[in-house]
C-alpha cells in the first residue's frame, strides 16, 4: 500500500519553511489613490534575480484533478521562487518539502480555498498544480533566463493523498 501523505490546511505559520502564502487576510494595507483604492502591500517575497533572471508574469490553466491523487513526482526551482495566484475563488492542493537534497519523509500537502496563493522559496521542492472540481486559471510570477530551472524527480513509491478529517474516521 502506498505511503499515505495528509492534507493539512494551509496557514502562513505552517507554510513559512517552503515560503509566502499570499492572502489578503491579515496582510497590511492601506488606502491610496485618494481613497478609492486599498493597497494590500508586500505580499511575498519574490526571489528571481539569480545568474541575471528577469520576472516573468504568466497564467497557467491547471485541469482538475480527482482525488484520490498520488503524487509520484517533485520539482523545484532552484534559481527563483514561483508565485501561484488563483484568478478566482477556488480549491487546490499544494505538496511541498524543503530545500536542498529531497527527503521525502519531510513532504507536506496543504489544502487551499478561495483566492489565497503560494510563493514556493526558491529551491523549495513542490508539485505542479493540483486544482480541484474545475479548470482553473493562475497568475504565475516565477523566474525567466537562459538558465536551466527547473529539476524533477520521480518519487521511490507514490504518496497517496488524504485529507486528515477522512484519515481520522
Amino acid at each position: 500500500m502506498s505511503p499515505t501523505l495528509l492534507i493539512e490546511p494551509l496557514t502562513r505559520e505552517a507554510f513559512a519553511p517552503f515560503g509566502d502564502v499570499i492572502s489578503l487576510d491579515g496582510a497590511r494595507h492601506f488606502p491610496i489613490n485618494g481613497g478609492t483604492t486599498e493597497r494590500f502591500h508586500d505580499l511575498a517575497t519574490i526571489d528571481v534575480g539569480e545568474a541575471g533572471g528577469r520576472t516573468l508574469v504568466n497564467v497557467f490553466r491547471a485541469q482538475p484533478r480527482t482525488l484520490p491523487f498520488e503524487v509520484v513526482m517533485m520539482e523545484r526551482h532552484p534559481l527563483g521562487s514561483q508565485a501561484f495566484i488563483p484568478l478566482g475563488d477556488v480549491r487546490y492542493l499544494v505538496v511541498v518539502a524543503p530545500r536542498g537534497p529531497f527527503d521525502e519523509r519531510k513532504m507536506r500537502a496543504f489544502a487551499v480555498h478561495g483566492r489565497d496563493g503560494v510563493n514556493y522559496a526558491r529551491g523549495v521542492w513542490h508539485h505542479p498544480l493540483i486544482a480541484l472540481g474545475a479548470v482553473t486559471d493562475f497568475l504565475v510570477v516565477d523566474r525567466g533566463g537562459s538558465q536551466p530551472n527547473c529539476d524533477e524527480i520521480e518519487l521511490a513509491e507514490p504518496h497517496r493523498l488524504v485529507f486528515a478529517e477522512v484519515a481520522a474516521a
